[in-house]
């Protein structure tokens, strides 16, 4: 048992395989022939409701888990719906580790967010320095039920010897990605914006902020396969990362940021939008930089292979139709 890795007739439950993260999972976990996917939308398992999650379990025995599943947003969505943010998170989390200790799943993969660091923490940021410092005022209430949720990995495996990992992925994008102002993240909100700016012909784009935050962006179908190469990694390696003196994480990222005026310039030159960018000072910020220190999957052997503008073109490509289908 010492050398198994997840095979192709294993049980894999991706939970939130219609959202950016755990879309790309799954099909990365296709293009990998494997054959026993066990998939649920919202309407069918509502991972909220204790219950409903424990029948599941019982009834499906994963040995593979995949906690994609979450309510995310960006900044305007942290700031409008903290109790959402917050209540939804802890229960899908508690829910779902929950079950995953009660039915034996093999290995759990719970997905965080390099937002949960402290706000002001040292660059890159590595994994012990999570809960060194206060958090950011907008996430507040999501970083604390992600830091939950890895508390409670780290518990199952310090009293019952479980394989409960959290993968600290940064900045995502890619294609199936939200691009709604009010609940998306800043690339593909510029991205929708800089569409639209270009199909009306706009002389400007507006951006949030003063544009000197610095960020990391990694492609979804890049995080999907760092988190299978996690899954399929053998077990003596997998368990180098459940250290029980340290909280089980590792960060999924590039190790490069842009600030987030790099950014909106790149994402014009892609869509060849020859506009003005107007900076918005009275919007937030947040964070000032969130670059990751990557050297841990370095050393086990992966890295991304889609660079930032290349990852920008593969999205638009994705979405663009839908963006004319708006009339974008």
């Amino acid at each position: 048992m010492k050398d198994r890795a997840m095979h192709a007739s294993s049980s894999v439950f991706v939970a939130g395989h219609r959202g950016l993260v755990g879309s790309a999972i799954c099909r990365r976990l296709v293009a990998g022939g494997y054959k026993n996917l066990v998939l649920r939308t919202r309407a069918e398992l509502d991972l909220t409701k204790r219950a409903a999650v424990w029948e599941f379990f019982a009834k499906q025995r994963p040995e593979y888990v995949v906690l994609a599943a979450a309510k995310v947003g960006g900044i305007h969505a942290n700031d409008t719906y903290p109790a959402d943010f917050i209540s939804e998170n802890l229960l899908i989390q508690s829910n779902v580790i929950d079950a995953c200790f009660e039915f034996g799943v093999q290995r759990l993969l719970f997905l965080g967010s390099s937002c949960i660091y402290p706000k002001l923490c040292p660059q890159p940021i590595r994994e012990e320095y999570l809960l060194t410092g206060p958090l950011e005022p907008t996430n507040r209430p999501y970083a604390i039920a992600k830091i939950a949720g890895i508390e409670q990995c780290w518990a199952y495996n310090r009293q019952y010897n479980t394989k409960f990992l959290a993968a600290m992925p940064t900045n995502l994008y890619g294609p199936g990605d939200n691009f709604d102002l009010h609940r998306s993240h800043v690339l593909p909100a510029l991205l929708r914006k800089v569409a639209t700016a270009r199909a009306t012909h706009s002389g400007h784009v507006e951006v949030w902020g003063t544009g000197t935050p610095r960020r990391e962006f990694l492609y979804s179908e890049d995080l999907a396969e760092a988190c299978v190469f996690l899954l399929e990694m053998a077990q003596d390696r997998f368990e180098t990362l459940l250290d029980k003196d340290h909280a089980p994480l590792v960060n999924i990222g590039v190790g490069e940021d842009v600030t987030i005026r790099e950014l909106a310039e790149l994402i014009c030159r892609v869509l060849d939008y020859q506009g003005e960018l107007v900076f918005d000072s009275t919007q937030p910020d947040g964070t000032p930089r969130k670059l990751l220190d990557v050297s841990r999957m370095r050393a086990l052997g992966w890295k991304p292979r889609i660079g930032l503008e290349e990852g920008i073109q593969r999205t638009y490509a994705a979405a663009k139709d839908s963006f004319v289908s708006a009339g974008m």
